[in-house]
This record gives C-alpha cells, sequence and structure tokens, in this order.
C-alpha cells in the first residue's frame, strides 16, 4: 500500500541523520529508504522529498527562519527543525495530489509523535506563516 505519510516519516529519519552527518552518501540514503519502505512508489516519495531538500535547502532553510519569529535554526530542537523543513518542501512543490492542509496537517502530526511538548504547535504557526508567505503576491 501506498502510503505517503510512511514515506514522509523515513524521509524525517534522513533528514536527522543527514544533521548528524552531512557527508553521509546517496547509497547509504537509498538504501536506508528501501529497507523501511515497502513499495517503491513510497520510496520513490520519500527520496524525491530528500533530493528536492538536497538541492533547495538554503530557500528552505530561509523560509522556515523568516517564519520563525525570534528563531534561528540551530536553536531549534532537531525534530522540529526538519519537520518544518519536510513541510516546507512540500509546500513548495506543491504536489497536487496533496493540497496544503494535508501537508500541515501531516507535518503537525510528525510533529505530535516525534517532538517535544510544544512542537506540533510551534510547527503548525511556523508552516501556516509560509503557506501564507507563499500564497501572498510577490513584489517584483
Amino acid at each position: 500500500m501506498y502510503r505517503r505519510s510512511r514515506a514522509r516519516e523515513v524521509a524525517l529519519q534522513l533528514l536527522f541523520q543527514r544533521d548528524w552527518n552531512p557527508s553521509v552518501d546517496r547509497s547509504a540514503v537509498e538504501r536506508f529508504a528501501r529497507e523501511r519502505l515497502r513499495d517503491e512508489r513510497s520510496i520513490t516519495y520519500c527520496l524525491r522529498l530528500i533530493d528536492a531538500l538536497t538541492e533547495r535547502g538554503p530557500e528552505v532553510d530561509r523560509k522556515v527562519e523568516e517564519s520563525a519569529d525570534n528563531w534561528k535554526l540551530p536553536r531549534m530542537a532537531a525534530t522540529d527543525r526538519n519537520v518544518l523543513r519536510l513541510g516546507v518542501i512540500e509546500l513548495l512543490l506543491d504536489d497536487p495530489e496533496t493540497p496544503q492542509a494535508v501537508v500541515l496537517d501531516e507535518a503537525i502530526e510528525l510533529a505530535r509523535r516525534f517532538g517535544g511538548a510544544e512542537s506540533s504547535k510551534f510547527v503548525n504557526g511556523v508552516l501556516d506563516r509560509v503557506r501564507k508567505s507563499l500564497a501572498a503576491p510577490q513584489a517584483d
């Protein structure tokens, strides 16, 4: 069964690993995803998220910091920081199969499951600000 929720969970684990070991090679990332996910669509989605974050990491981190009042990435709990990165990249990818409300709900659930007592509220607030900033007209 194709479950994006499980793919997100594995992507979160990979992001947490990357925080501690930024030089982990691609084959290890793929092996980790394949060992934990049972179907090809989930593996593909997980790796798509990781690849997008690798490519657009500075942009994602900037959006997180701009939307997290008085918080810098290094001060955030590792789980919260990586859940936010995952949520922001999904918002930026703007996949028609995943409405923005689902992206926020999924990120909040990851924060609730793996973060601290206040993580889900923090993630909700920051991602909602990111979502609103993406919807606002951009000045040229």
